[in-house]
């Protein structure tokens, strides 16, 4: 297989990109040249947001093209167009954020979507990514498919959720640890995404899958359990209520990273139905493995993880973590 990848440096890019350089594929990966590109793959560079941008990848013919873009529907648009004549399959790695809110528990890909208009050139994030589907849809048609993600975890993450926890619980003692320990979590690890990914697009899959953990594997006392196993720190998981949360007037999601209490919120981020997606070979890796390789990646870093410029820091502010534990006792 010819695979481009449009991205390709960082996070799901870069796991997309190294999963098909070990299955023996032809990759080629476009970017802009600020970072280093997969060992093994060709580079063509390019900015999707200047004038003349995607000069590069107006020759060349490929299989497929996976693209992780995530801000304005219309450099979607732009390379999707530029490219359908001569690249077979197109997977544009979406979210499970284009549902209007709330979706309930258990719903499917039928469930409505945001409006979204794939010329625009960015308004949010929901319809920025329902925007990305359109335009990749307009271009490919039938040969499109969006990969509708939910919370991604993993080595290389970006956007510093699980690697927040690890660290903090690497400092040991007693920390807050959100719960219901039973309380379910839906994520995918990047690499159980793009393993999934380069199956569908060989595949020739095409429409919206709704890819995620199902429920019941995993959920936020193994998150705890596993980052704090790893880590050897010996740190005291001090399990927190929801009430106990809001009480101390502590951010779900943000500062306490991929936590959502029970409720509305809770259905729409971690209860999704992926039954779509497990037919078509979704397969996800234990949470203990995605905790161990994360912690393995930071620990190479030397514990600090990058951290993606448009999003914000997740964790919890100064003097949030002792108003927690003070609530607990």
């Amino acid at each position: 297989m010819r695979l481009l990848v449009l991205g390709g440096t960082d996070f799901v890019g870069w796991a997309v990109a190294e999963e098909a350089l070990e299955r023996g594929w032809d990759v080629t990966v476009f970017h802009r040249g600020t970072r280093p590109s997969p060992e093994g793959a060709a580079v063509l560079h390019g900015d999707r947001t200047a004038q003349d941008g995607l000069r590069a990848l107006e020759k060349g013919e490929w299989d497929a093209v996976v693209d992780t873009w995530s801000a304005a529907p219309c450099a979607v648009a732009a390379a999707a167009q530029l490219l359908a004549d001569r690249v077979g399959h197109h997977s544009y790695i979406s979210s499970r954020s284009v549902y209007t809110f709330p979706s309930p528990l258990g719903a499917d890909e039928s469930w409505p979507t945001v409006d979204a208009d794939p010329e625009s050139d960015g308004t949010d994030y929901a319809a920025d990514k329902r925007g990305g589907e359109l335009a990749a849809e307009g271009a490919f048609g039938s040969r499109a498919l969006a990969v509708r993600a939910g919370l991604i975890l993993g080595p290389r993450e970006n956007v510093g959720r699980l690697p927040w926890w690890l660290g903090r619980i690497a400092r040991g003692g007693p920390f807050p640890a959100p719960g219901p320990a039973d309380l379910p979590i839906q994520y995918v690890d990047a690499r159980d995404l793009a393993a999934w990914t380069l199956d569908a697009a060989a595949s020739g899959l095409s429409g919206p899958y709704n890819l995620v953990s199902p429920v019941g594997h995993a959920t936020m006392g193994d998150l705890i359990t596993a980052c704090t196993e790893v880590t050897g720190s010996g740190a005291e998981p001090v399990w927190i209520t929801p009430e106990q949360v809001a009480a101390a007037g502590v951010e779900p999601w943000t500062q306490l990273p991929v936590w959502v209490p029970p409720g509305e919120a809770h259905d729409a981020m971690h209860g999704s139905d992926v039954s779509r997606a497990l037919a078509a070979g979704l397969r996800c890796r234990p949470v203990a493995e995605t905790v161990a390789d994360t912690w393995e990646w930071l620990t190479s870093l030397g514990g600090t993880a990058p951290q993606r410029s448009d999003r914000p820091v997740p964790g919890l502010p100064e003097g949030a973590e002792e108003r927690l534990l003070a609530g607990a006792r």
